[in-house]
């Protein structure tokens, strides 16, 4: 019999521009979500093998795996051995660290290792339920990007606020335990070199708040120095007792606030459309405000507050700027737009290649926009003269 031509059957192949835009948004919900998902369950696979396996290597040797399971996960851990056979056969293990059952359990079958042998885990973590409810709720990413599907905005936030609180939970069982004051991106981690030392971008600073609040970014700080108009991120978020406790507990600050006496306030009120007078009282407000606080430390010498009276470019805030993790949040100054409404930049001083102290060539690394914006603020607070 014939068969039909092309044109006959009737289907179209090609994809309009919002096929091809709606598919690009899909993967990039999918990768991300990936590479959560992916850091999860290693994590997990190398605390299921850290706890079990001395308990049972020694009695199965290399089906210890197998023995683990038991009677219930008997059919799920062959059906990995299987696979694994397949693969070595195939020569799809490409690490000879993957060439165990271990390295083909899936984060379900992980769970079931965990839930089976709490007794050994239970020293090690804190809240079995708390654990089961947080792989429940990465159940749903998880399937999704295992079968290349659609992961809503909501569920890929979802997965990606309880990958974070799974990492925490499992980095009990080590010897250190992730920054609290701002987290790394398990993205950020893989990709962030290509980005200088950007951590992240928000549109304004009321997105900025939501993601990165001012009592977890300032919180413990060993230094905090911040430049600008008004400093509305610090005065007008951050409590005056809590910045007073931070001083007390041994943090050296510095402000830098524009002069609302000289002639570049002025200049910016025209700017932002304001009338005479209305920006520099706001300013001499929180100045009055940090003075207050200041007057209460038991170390004034430690907790200094200056002006200046130059074209502000962009306002600041470094915190731990005498380490190699220090933070900022920078916000460059728009011509007719207020601090709120300007873009913000999150910055962590520490790139990787910092870390190690050379680059490739034995190279000092190129300071990134920490350094740089901080360089900028010292030139500024040089210039500036003290507030009494």
């Amino acid at each position: 019999m014939p068969l039909p031509r092309p044109v006959e059957i009737g289907a179209d192949l090609s994809w309009s521009a919002e096929d091809w835009a709606e598919v690009r948004v899909r993967v990039e919900r999918a990768g991300r979500a990936y590479v959560w998902l992916n850091l999860v369950e290693q994590r997990l696979r190398a605390v299921v093998g850290a706890v079990l396996r001395p308990v049972y290597e020694p009695v199965h040797g290399e089906e210890w795996e197998i023995a683990a399971a038991g009677p219930t996960g008997q059919e799920w851990v062959q059906r990995a051995a299987a696979l694994r056979e397949v693969s070595r056969r195939k020569g799809h293990v490409l690490d000879p660290a993957d060439d165990t059952v271990l390295a083909f359990l899936t984060l379900p079958q992980l769970r079931e290792l965990v839930v089976q042998h709490w007794p050994c885990f239970s020293p090690y973590l804190e809240s079995r339920r708390e654990l089961e409810l947080t792989l429940d709720e990465l159940e749903s990413a998880r399937s999704a990007v295992a079968r290349n599907r659609g992961l809503s905005a909501h569920v890929l936030d979802q997965a990606e606020r309880g990958c974070a609180r799974l990492l925490r939970m499992l980095a009990a069982t080590g010897t250190e335990r992730p920054a609290d004051r701002l987290p790394a991106d398990a993205v950020e981690q893989l990709v962030g070199d290509r980005f200088s030392d950007v951590a992240a971008v928000h549109a304004d600073r009321a997105r900025l708040q939501r993601r990165v609040p001012p009592e977890e970014l300032f919180a413990g700080a060993r230094r905090l120095d911040a430049v600008g108009t008004g400093l509305g991120l610090l005065v007008q978020n951050y409590p005056g007792r809590r910045l007073q406790r931070l001083a007390d507990s041994g943090c050296r600050i510095r402000l830098l606030f524009l002069n609302p006496a000289g002639g570049t306030m002025r200049r910016r009120e025209r700017e932002l459309g304001l009338k005479r007078g209305e920006l520099s009282r706001a300013v001499e407000t929180s100045i009055l405000h940090v003075r207050r606080v200041r007057s209460r430390v038991r170390d004034a010498k430690a907790f200094r507050i200056q002006v200046f009276d130059e074209i502000p470019r962009f306002s600041a805030y470094f915190v731990d700027s005498d380490g190699p993790d220090g933070v900022a949040v920078v916000q460059p100054y728009l011509g007719r737009s207020r601090g709120m409404e300007s873009p913000a930049l999150v910055l962590r001083r520490a790139p990787r290649e910092a870390a190690a102290g050379l680059v490739a060539g034995g190279e000092r690394p190129e300071p990134g926009l920490y350094d740089t914006y901080m360089e900028d603020f010292e030139g500024l607070w040089e210039e500036s003269r003290p507030v009494s």
